[in-house]
């Protein structure tokens, strides 16, 4: 685990919705997670790094089903040249999106992902920008999922923290794994628009 990485200039929101984090359907210890999440993005805003907040566009009946209240991202966004949405439908963000692009255009190399579902989109996202060859750091204590359901003759239940330790282990040691999200820290990447 890294202990102080060097400044990324873009965080990468996952999922970050109504449906897992509010609510009976909220990841264990949401609100601990949503205060991290909310630190970061606050301190990438104020250093100008791009930050791209991703929704995911669950089918019809799923709990973030497109334009159902679970859908919706549930921290507020501030649109503008340094900070967007962006929609998916697979667990890869840079499946069929324009993130890759997004990234590149303003120069960026590194990145912070944070979000839902460890082992799914951020563990997806993650193996992706790596491939990339985009430096990826992910706070441990800044991503989450829920208890695995024991399985019969397979397992007893894996709880949530357990199961986000795995994913975080699975995707091997290009990843920059840091303890706590305050360690991570963020700069404006090259190609940032400015104002004025």
């Amino acid at each position: 685990m890294s202990k102080n990485p060097s400044p990324v200039e873009a965080l990468i929101i996952v999922d970050v919705q109504s449906a897992f984090v509010s609510g009976d359907g909220a990841v264990p210890a949401a609100t601990e997670l949503l205060e991290r999440v909310t630190d970061l993005l606050a301190r990438a805003r104020a250093s100008g790094a791009l930050v791209v907040h991703l929704q995911n566009d669950g089918a019809e009946g799923e709990d973030d089903e497109l334009g159902s209240p679970g859908w919706e991202l549930h921290l507020p966004v501030e649109l503008g040249p340094t900070e967007i949405v962006l929609h998916k439908t697979a667990d890869d963000a840079f499946e069929e999106t324009p993130l890759e692009d997004l990234l590149d255009k303003v120069g960026v190399e590194s990145l912070a992902l944070c979000g839902l579902l460890s082992e799914m989109c951020v563990s997806a996202t993650a193996r992706t920008a790596l491939d990339l060859e985009y430096r990826v750091v992910l706070p441990h204590d800044a991503h989450a999922t829920y208890d695995i359901p024991a399985a019969p003759d397979i397992s007893e239940e894996v709880p949530a923290a357990m199961a986000s330790r795995v994913a975080e282990w699975a995707l091997g040691d290009e990843v920059e794994i840091v303890p706590r999200a305050a360690q991570v820290s963020f700069t404006a990447p090259p190609g940032t628009p400015t104002s004025g």
